[in-house]
């Protein structure tokens, strides 16, 4: 018997732009095998995706205490690593064809393309991925599952971009510059495109769970946030000027500290809340003085999985921990956005069930 759950079937249209986007994924892939050649390629692809599990891993890591769904995360990497790719750069070159056209030097155009174009048309494809979850709204209930969901786009597109980037220098100068490029952009700057759309995560995430007059504000300023960092960091790749590269740098990092910081202070809010909403349900049994206690603090939560592991009760602790967050997530969402009552309640039921099915101690 599996824990009752209150499932939300994923739209048309998100399995619709996860198919096209995996498929134009591969086919650009495709693509540069065919040009690259099976041993360019093959370098590329490792050197491009080396970094990936690790990355993944971080950014996952941001969302323990309230796991977004697989298939939205999934949807979220699909349309980066292949929409926004295949876009990105078609819009780009026509962009310095019309510049071209203009009468504007090669050197010029493609400055333009690289600091200006590039930034301005990439951003906005990445952090459309957004949109389409906004009819999911209520999968987006904090700043950090904005963050989650921009930065498993920027991830995908990186991917994608960085492997077409090695075939590039591995054709005109061999291996070494394939690796070397790598250091750069696998090894010091693997994040940037995961912090430059998390601004954009940050303004869509802000919009949706507040209530300020001024909140949808939020998304086109979170929006020029991630076009200023990204062009700030092409401008200083282009100069190839040391002194650029580490101030460009330096504020990408300083932009990563703050969106870490967002994610602390969001996790221990969720966390105390528990406090708040929680004592109500003591009545139903459900939550006793103990439960509140173990989880009432990230250390609590882990020490009591650990506990549960050796009882053989690994599964129903985790899926009753998920179950109470979820359910604070509820309250918390009624509080800051408003909601149904009647929705409220169905979540409720359902919430309240999984945490009767798990609690077994």
């Amino acid at each position: 018997m599996t824990a009752p759950q209150f499932a939300r079937r994923p739209s048309k249209a998100l399995l619709i732009g996860l198919v096209v986007s995996g498929v134009l994924a591969l086919i650009v892939l495709g693509l540069m095998l065919r040009k690259g050649g099976p041993v360019g390629f093959g370098l590329s692809a490792v050197l491009g995706l080396a970094p990936l599990p690790v990355l993944l891993a971080a950014v996952l890591s941001l969302d323990r205490l309230e796991p977004e769904p697989k298939l939205h995360l999934a949807f979220a990497f699909a349309w980066g690593a292949g929409l926004a790719i295949v876009l990105g750069v078609g819009l780009t070159l026509a962009g310095q064809a019309l510049f071209l056209r203009a009468g504007y030097g090669a050197q010029l155009v493609n400055d333009v393309g690289t600091v200006f174009l590039a930034p301005v048309i990439e951003e906005a494809l990445k952090g459309s991925a957004l949109l389409l979850l906004l009819r999911r709204k209520q999968e987006i209930d904090g700043l950090t599952d904005g963050i989650v969901y921009a930065s498993m786009a920027g991830l995908g597109f990186a991917a994608v971009e960085n492997i077409g980037y090695y075939l590039i220098a591995f054709g005109q100068d061999g291996t070494g510059a394939a690796v070397r490029l790598f250091v750069l952009r696998g090894l010091i700057d693997p994040l940037g495109h995961p912090i430059y759309t998390s601004m954009i995560g940050l303004g869509v995430a802000y919009a949706l769970t507040r209530r300020t007059p001024a909140r949808f504000a939020a998304i086109p300023l979170g929006y020029l946030g991630a076009v200023v960092l990204h062009g700030l960091w092409n401008g200083a790749a282009s100069t190839q000027s040391l002194a650029w590269l580490g101030t460009a740098y330096l504020v990408i990092m300083v932009a990563l500290v703050l969106l870490i910081v967002v994610t602390v202070v969001e996790r221990r809010q969720l966390v105390s809340k528990m406090g708040v909403y929680l004592p109500g349900y003591g009545s139903t049994g459900l939550v006793t003085a103990d439960d509140l206690t173990m989880l009432s603090t990230l250390k609590a939560r882990k020490a009591a999985r650990k506990w549960a592991r050796g009882a053989g009760l690994g599964r129903a602790m985790s899926d009753y921990q998920q179950a109470a967050t979820e359910l604070t997530v509820l309250h918390l969402r009624a509080e800051r956005q408003g909601m149904d009552p009647g929705r409220f309640e169905t979540e409720r039921a359902a919430l309240l069930s999984s945490m009767a099915h798990a609690r077994r101690w």
